[in-house]
């Protein structure tokens, strides 16, 4: 018969190579490539520093980043893999990574993670948290030095995990995921920093000083510092090295920096409690992040290229001529590996959103397990309560007028015998 050696009708071609296709996707899955990072290195200090030039840094807690139009809406936030419990706690654990990476490069003096209200220091560093996950960190930062002078300006930086951190215990606990981010950060402190001559860092040292004092007593203080047309702080007139109103305010100061690195102190335990459930719950998150893509995927793939088979195998026209039952047979058969083929892949498409929306439930119950981790402590300083959570930053705000009613006491006439 003539239909015996003729090629098959192009639909039936079609509809073959859409179950190919189908096969290969149904059988197969993308290989990602996994390579770990190149490592970025924070710049070390290759000679001494002279202590007069040593400027201290001052990182505030991050802001959490939370949208505010979601802050009540949890399913919003969970689409965005935003969990509230542990953005919070990574508001006070971010800087303390960012507080390790300054401190390991010998190029500052004291570095502290402190609350929102210290400011009278030589440079603060403040932060949001943009993104957070175990695949990804952006952080925006904004630094400011004693002077006003602004060193960085809502700059991103932001980072993929290093996955050679991730493979085992020693190598998480040897090195962030995203010490790049960090290092990058410090490298760019530094940078602004050179900028700076030897006698701008010196009177950084002594503006931050100066402002401390005339906070704590305007009347005595207030004639030594100016602000120039651009709001920049410039020292007008120096005190006497032994002024008793500056020496007494350098006592106070050195109470309220004991009570900044006691907080700062109890950050690090914090910190240092928390490491390794942390990096557990990165690692892990990141592995149900990668799941949950790869699941949603496949998933609408599966879906679109099975609802194509089956609408190509109804649809497709039949080619054959009236007396070609070969032909008829190939069709039959074809139309009918087209539609099961189909039904599979678009079967296979809702297990796959199946196995996304458990990987999402997943990230969930991680985001609680270590939120759980993350509860707030109580300390003790000078015998007054601190809280370390969201109310800190009352508690030092608190200590802050307790401090210049301390000044006022130690500092007020005695009363005159006989009056």
């Amino acid at each position: 018969m003539r239909g015996q050696g003729r090629m098959i009708p192009s639909s039936l071609s079609k509809i073959s190579l859409l179950c190919a296709v189908l096969m290969a996707v149904l059988s197969g899955c993308v290989v990602k490539d996994t390579r770990p990072l190149p490592k970025m290195q924070a710049v070390q200090a290759s000679a001494q520093i002279p202590e007069t030039e040593l400027l201290d840094l001052a990182i505030r807690h991050f802001e959490t980043g939370i949208p505010e139009k979601w802050v009540d809406n949890q399913e919003a936030l969970e689409k965005r893999r935003i969990y509230p419990d542990v953005r919070n706690a990574e508001a006070r654990l971010l800087p303390m990574r960012l507080r390790a990476t300054l401190e390991s490069t010998g190029q500052w003096g004291a570095v502290r993670v402190v609350p929102e209200s210290v400011q009278f220091v030589d440079v603060l560093v403040s932060g949001r948290i943009l993104e957070s996950s175990g695949a990804q960190l952006e952080l925006m930062l904004t630094v400011v030095d004693a002077a006003g002078r602004v060193w960085i300006r809502d700059k991103k930086y932001s980072g993929e995990a290093d996955l050679g951190s991730y493979k085992t215990d020693a190598a998480l606990r040897a090195r962030d995921p995203f010490q790049n981010v960090y290092a990058q950060i410090a490298n760019d402190l530094l940078a602004a920093r050179n900028t700076l001559t030897a006698a701008e860092r010196r009177d950084l040292r002594r503006i931050a000083e100066l402002r401390f004092a005339a906070d704590l007593d305007p009347a005595s203080f207030s004639g030594y510092l100016r602000q120039d047309s651009n709001g920049r702080v410039q020292i007008q007139r120096l005190p006497a090295d032994d002024d008793p109103a500056l020496v007494r305010i350098s006592k106070i100061r050195d109470r309220d920096a004991a009570v900044i690195d006691t907080l700062d102190g109890y950050a690090q335990e914090f910190s240092d409690k928390l490491f390794d459930s942390y990096g557990g719950f990165r690692r892990t998150s990141r592995e149900a992040i990668e799941r949950e893509d790869k699941a949603r995927a496949q998933a609408m793939t599966r879906t679109a290229l099975g609802a194509a088979a089956v609408l190509a195998s109804i649809f497709a026209s039949g080619n054959c001529a009236p007396g070609d039952y070969n032909c008829q047979r190939i069709d039959s058969a074809v139309r009918t590996a087209g539609a099961v083929g189909g039904v599979a892949a678009v079967m296979s498409g809702i297990k796959k959103f199946a196995d996304a929306n458990m990987a999402a439930n997943e990230m969930k119950e991680l985001a609680a397990s270590f939120s759980n981790e993350a509860a707030a402590q109580t300390v003790e300083i000078e015998g007054r309560t601190l809280k370390l959570t969201g109310t800190a930053e009352e508690q030092y705000r608190e200590w802050r007028r307790l401090l210049a009613a301390i000044y006022r006491e130690e500092n007020a006439p005695l009363p005159t015998p006989g009056l």
